[in-house]
């Protein structure tokens, strides 16, 4: 068994009902969660959201929406200006050119105002069951890092070490698990390797101080 094999079955039973943590319905629900998640706590997207979708439940809505009363609506996100600027022009780039549907191939994704590839990778994996990609966020950045799967800090090519070596029907399930277990285990900056699944199994590249 290949050392990541090992690492995504000790994950697995470590964490046996992992996903995304984001609330979502639908696949405008989805992409709009996950808009929302950068650089922002999925347990604070949820709160907003909740009320979020029950006003806005259409492409449409976004695009229709009053600037300043959405900025409101998410005004407890990180760089919610930003973000609620993204949202009228996505709802707007779906009404025209989607018929008001999310698309489900990167190319038509990365069209969309405030998605990156890694949002694209998530609403693919998470909503239509497309692989395309592996989600790099920053703990998989970190986890990635310290068990010596990449050598690489920007995302991009994070990516495309771990796409190599990581089965594709894996892919989402490992960024899924990487979370959990960077959230409950392998934190920043402290890990708590006494406690690790992965213990025998990591380097423990870049750890200078463990508990």
């Amino acid at each position: 068994m290949s050392r990541i094999i090992k690492i995504i079955s000790l994950l697995k039973k470590e964490y046996p009902n992992s996903k995304t943590s984001l609330s979502f319905r639908s696949p405008l629900e989805s992409l709009v969660a996950t808009i929302l998640s950068t650089q922002c706590t999925d347990k604070r997207v949820n709160i907003v959201t909740k009320d979020l979708f029950n006003k806005y439940r259409t492409a449409e809505d976004y695009a229709n929406s009053r600037l300043e009363e959405l900025q409101n609506d998410i005004k407890s996100i990180n760089f919610y200006r930003n973000k609620a600027k993204a949202l009228k022009e996505t709802g707007r780039i779906l009404t025209m050119e989607f018929n008001g549907k999310v698309p489900n191939k990167m190319d038509d994704l990365l069209k969309l105002r405030g998605v990156s590839r890694k949002t694209a990778n998530a609403v693919l994996g998470n909503v239509f069951g497309i692989y395309e990609g592996y989600v790099v966020d920053t703990h998989n950045i970190r986890l990635s890092n310290r068990l010596g799967l990449t050598k690489n800090k920007d995302p991009k090519k994070i990516e495309q070490d771990l796409m190599k070596i990581v089965p594709k029907n894996e892919w989402l399930n490992l960024s899924h698990l990487f979370i959990d277990h960077g959230r409950k285990v392998c934190k920043a900056p402290t890990p708590i390797c006494s406690q690790c699944v992965l213990n025998r199994l990591c380097p423990k590249i870049g750890v200078t101080k463990k508990k």
